[in-house]
């Protein structure tokens, strides 16, 4: 008979605090999030200090909550797990001391995951992952082409050289007044709008997997700047769909090119971008034309940071033998392999 694995998981990377007990990596038995967006809102984006403040208010008060929802205790759990990193060192900080001292305290295996796996762990809360498979990990600090031949083994294949494509949402949404964080702002009025606008998509047709938004973020702001300054009026509906548009073609584009490369059972979008519903869109368009690949668009209510998905992570790397010891610290610039040039 197999045993049953509880794993209680803390996530603290950025302005999310989060404690879930995942069961056997696939089921989320409870899951406690706190969120601080409004405390940042004022400030137009996350504040570390301000963030950390709130992971020590919520940190504790969230792990008893876990407990009671799924009605265990912590003789019950089989490890505890936390992001080790990428994310704000202060913020990743209270969730390892947190994690270390719970461990510690009950003499439980500690797992430290990387962030990133998390996001695309967070599929097995939809069905198995089948391996190899290609992960777009699209977020506010992260836009990555993740390679996974087999489980435990990740790859990146692509990234970012400037701005992430959340990031760029962040900024471009600022620059047209909306609230923090702008994303699903921004996708409900590209909806509204047509892309009249025309705007550059960077490295679209380099051949290689790379991207790059920070010329697109420009693009958007100097456009802006310059109707202000001729006293024309923009169409922000428009423009949310111009830019809309170009940061879709090319997150399209280069993911469609490494399906076409890279011989996959499965494609997986994780992160909190993947929530928007034109990027699920047209990824859903372009993975009909190509039958034989599973697709698992990580569900909206999990794309965001949570700690349901960290456990997922962490079950994977407890099942092949990751333990952290009491030395563990946060890295705020941890980041998987990279593929041989």
């Amino acid at each position: 008979m197999t045993e049953t694995r509880y794993i209680m998981a803390f996530e603290s990377s950025a302005d999310e605090t989060s404690v879930a007990i995942v069961k056997n990596g696939d089921e989320i038995v409870s899951l406690e999030t706190a969120t601080q967006i409004k405390s940042h809102q004022r400030f137009g984006g996350i504040v570390p200090e301000v963030a950390s403040r709130h992971h020590i208010e919520q940190v504790t008060i969230l792990a008893d909550a876990a407990l009671e929802d799924a009605h265990l205790t912590y003789s019950d759990l089989t490890a505890i797990g936390v992001t080790q990193g990428p994310g704000l060192v202060g913020a990743l900080l209270i969730g390892v001391t947190a994690a270390k001292t719970i461990a510690w305290a009950h003499q439980l295996p500690l797992v430290p995951v990387l962030h990133l796996a998390g996001h695309i762990s967070a599929a097995n809360f939809v069905s198995p992952i089948q391996y190899p498979a290609l992960a777009l990990m699209v977020s506010g600090g992260h836009t990555e082409l993740v390679l996974m031949r087999e489980e435990y083994d990740y790859v990146v294949i692509g990234d970012t050289r400037d701005d992430a494509a959340g990031e760029s949402y962040d900024k471009v949404g600022r620059t047209m007044g909306l609230k923090y964080p702008a994303g699903k702002t921004l996708d409900d009025m590209a909806h509204r709008g047509q892309p009249n606008y025309k705007l550059p998509r960077a490295l679209i047709d380099d051949g290689a997997y790379d991207f790059s938004f920070s010329g697109l973020k420009s693009a958007v702001i100097n456009l802006m700047h310059n109707a202000d300054q001729r006293g024309e009026t923009i169409d922000h509906n428009d423009l949310a769909a111009s830019f809309q548009q170009a940061v879709i073609e090319v997150l399209v584009s280069k993911t469609a090119q490494a399906l076409d490369n890279y011989p996959v059972k499965l494609f997986i979008v994780a992160g909190g971008v993947a929530a928007n519903k034109g990027l699920r869109d047209a990824l859903t368009k372009m993975m009909a034309a190509r039958p034989d690949i599973a697709f698992i668009p990580v569900p909206i209510k999990l794309a965001g940071d949570n700690a349901a998905m960290i456990g997922a992570a962490v079950d994977i790397a407890y099942r092949h033998g990751m333990r952290g010891d009491w030395t563990l610290n946060a890295d705020p610039a941890l980041e998987f392999e990279y593929e041989d040039e």
